[in-house]
């Protein structure tokens, strides 16, 4: 154990001093986020703006009265005046209102006599999404109005007393829907667009920063001095265990590195610090276990780098760290495997207040990556370093 951690000790010195490491590994990668927050940044900010609404309403008619009030309460910012009807399209036409509603005389009467109303709707310059979604409210609206007068119509022709014909009318408008939509967090295996982007790149990035544990070994080939290392009175194994330690030691410090800082800077909230811990050991175990298959592939560092970048590559945009992959089938269950995406959709659970029994799933991907990767290195003929 000496023996190695004094290997283990040199190797991160050498590491430390090789500005590379740190460039490639954390620099690097901060740079690119905030480089693709900027190119993106408007993109990936979804949140709601305040809809200002201008509607003009007849007085004392009981239906345009509860559509007024329901606005503000549908778990959006809506700012609702009341105005006339020039005054609404002069405030739509000016962008001081993003949606404009006039709603005519005799809206209450016109529904349930069952006879067409019609609500005129008029978009402000800058309307967004959050217009759309009170547009749909007040489409929502006036079919619950428009089915309380086909129910009063129908109470009619079966001959109820018109007294019962308000009270059916009106739990027709009032009464709770058959179908209820409740509302969730985007916490289930989902990070937001900033938050995918920085776990993402940490993934990424995160595969090129275990590469260095080859390259050394390589350098120390190529130098001369990985004979001499082999000469001692030690078990040559032991070299090589030194530089996959290394990497898995530079992978973990980068990793939450890259986590923490991106996370502060992108206003991301990745969860309770012990799951995330669990998740970025997995992670670098998993990405580690991949640089057994390059030492015995690569004779050279050139060879190592090639090797490394493709592994990274390939995984890092299968696994999500750009933009998100999806597929079903055969397709979607080899993206699932993936140590990157595990990595992603772990932090997603965390990101949501998953504790460690919900990250299950991730870890296990993770740990089972490794595990064939290193039946996969045992199988592989070692042409490489060591051969």
């Amino acid at each position: 154990m000496r023996q190695l951690g004094t290997l283990l000790t040199t190797d991160l010195i050498q590491r430390l001093r090789d500005k590379s490491v740190i460039i490639f590994a954390v620099i690097v990668p901060l740079a690119l986020m905030g480089a693709m927050n900027l190119v993106m940044g408007d993109a990936m900010d979804m949140d709601l703006e305040t809809a200002t609404v201008a509607v003009s309403a007849p007085e004392d008619d009981q239906l345009a009265t509860a559509l007024v009030q329901t606005l503000p309460e549908i778990g959006l910012d809506v700012e609702v005046t009341e105005t006339t009807a020039d005054d609404v399209q002069a405030r739509a036409e000016s962008g001081d209102a993003k949606l404009g509603l006039v709603i005519p005389d005799g809206f209450s009467a016109a529904l349930m006599a069952g006879e067409q109303a019609e609500i005129t709707a008029i978009r402000g310059d800058g309307a967004g999404i959050e217009t759309s979604v009170v547009l749909s409210v007040v489409q929502g609206f006036l079919d619950r109005a428009g089915a309380s007068a086909v129910a009063a119509a129908a109470g009619a022709g079966l001959g109820l007393p018109p007294a019962e014909l308000g009270e059916v009318a009106e739990q027709v408008t009032t009464g709770e829907a058959a179908i209820s939509l409740t509302t969730g967090a985007a916490s289930d295996e989902q990070l937001d667009p900033k938050g995918a982007l920085v776990a993402g790149q940490a993934g990424l990035f995160l595969m090129f920063t275990v590469s260095f544990g080859v390259l050394g070994l390589l350098a120390e080939r190529e130098f001369g001095t990985l004979a001499r290392l082999r000469s001692m009175p030690m078990n040559p194994n032991l070299v090589v265990i030194s530089k996959v330690l290394s990497s898995f030691v530079l992978g973990v410090v980068a990793t939450s590195i890259l986590l923490a800082v991106g996370g502060t800077l992108f206003g991301v909230d990745f969860g309770s610090p012990l799951p995330i811990a669990v998740l970025i050991i997995c992670a670098v175990i998993a990405t580690t276990s991949l640089t057994f298959i390059v030492i015995k592939l690569a004779k050279t560092s050139e060879q190592a780098s090639i090797i490394q970048t493709i592994l990274a590559m390939v995984l890092g945009i299968a696994g999500g760290a750009f933009f998100p992959m999806s597929g079903g089938g055969l397709l979607g269950s080899i993206l699932d495997l993936n140590p990157v995406a595990a990595m992603i959709r772990g932090l997603g659970i965390t990101s949501g207040g998953g504790g460690l029994a919900d990250i299950v799933t991730p870890v296990l991907i993770m740990l089972g990556f490794a595990v064939v990767a290193m039946l996969v290195a045992r199988l592989v003929p070692d042409r490489g370093a060591m051969a």
